[in-house]
């Protein structure tokens, strides 16, 4: 039985946890800072943030004060939009690592892969700031390397260039939107799947297939959906910077779904919410 305290291997060899805290909307101050506390205190080991959150100094705020052994934890953060080149991917490295108070990241990622600034050229962009991030990687200033809201010709583009493959794709994944190609082509690579948004949008809470479920367990609406994504091998990153709502996203781990009850869920594809496209995004 998978607890809060078990790891997936990444095919890197690093393990990592397999629930994560994210910080995306969490300001920054004392509403991060006191957020990142309270998942620290509930348990989670696992805190996901990002340049563009602007909360990374208050996230290390409370890694520093939580007293919780750095080895003990698995922190990430994300290289934005405007840094995608050799010289300010490696620039925007060092800057995270100065916020968080951090000697090394345990992920790093590339946050979108076709930002507005460089689309007529992601490809080589991409390429760029990935080989900076692989002499970080090599440096032992980054443990691990991957991408997020990337989609299939984005990893293909990469592998053509790349010395070491993403070990990871966060993408937005939830029983609304199952992006199950770029699922099926990440899992057949080896590529572990992180759930940003698992909750999807407000809309999947009304969902009554969901309130069933929950009530047979005994569980909320959230609970259940955050246990279908584990049960499906994503590492979901539910936020919150309520303390017993961050408590709860983590009791996941006293209660197993039917796999009638995840044929269930999975029917609700389309119902709340989807990604946005990539290549559309206007940032």
């Amino acid at each position: 039985m998978m607890t809060e305290q078990t790891y997936y291997t990444l095919k890197d060899g690093n393990r990592i946890p397999v629930v994560g805290f994210g910080t995306w909307q969490a300001e920054s101050g004392e509403i991060a800072k006191q957020a990142v506390k309270s998942a620290l205190e509930a348990g989670y080991r696992h805190i996901d943030t990002a340049m563009i959150y602007g909360n990374e100094e208050s996230v290390g705020e409370a890694i520093k004060e939580s007293g919780i052994p750095r080895e003990r934890l698995f922190i990430t953060t994300k290289l934005w939009n405007k840094d995608h080149s050799y010289d300010k991917a490696k620039l925007a490295i060092d800057e995270s690592l100065e916020r968080l108070g951090l000697d090394y990241l345990d992920l790093y990622l590339i946050h979108w892969p076709n930002p507005v600034d460089y689309r007529d050229h992601w490809q080589e962009a991409n390429a760029s700031a990935w080989k900076a991030m692989e002499e970080a990687l090599n440096s032992g200033k980054v443990k691990s390397i991957g991408v997020s809201n990337f989609l299939t010709h984005h990893l293909k583009a990469l592998e053509e260039t790349a010395s070491f493959q993403p070990v990871v794709n966060q993408i937005y994944l939830n029983p609304s939107d199952q992006q199950q190609e770029i699922v099926s082509y990440c899992k057949n690579k080896g590529i572990l799947l992180e759930a940003y948004s698992p909750l999807g949008t407000g809309d999947i809470f009304k969902l009554d297939e969901l309130e069933e479920i929950a009530k047979a367990h005994g569980k909320t609406v959230a609970q259940v959906v955050l246990r279908w994504s584990l049960q499906k091998g994503f590492v979901p990153l539910p936020k919150s910077v309520t303390p017993s709502r961050i408590k709860e996203n983590i009791e996941l781990f006293d209660f197993e779904l039917s796999e009638f009850e995840m044929g269930l869920i999975d029917a609700l594809q389309g119902k709340a919410g989807q990604a946005r496209n990539p290549d559309e995004v206007n940032f």
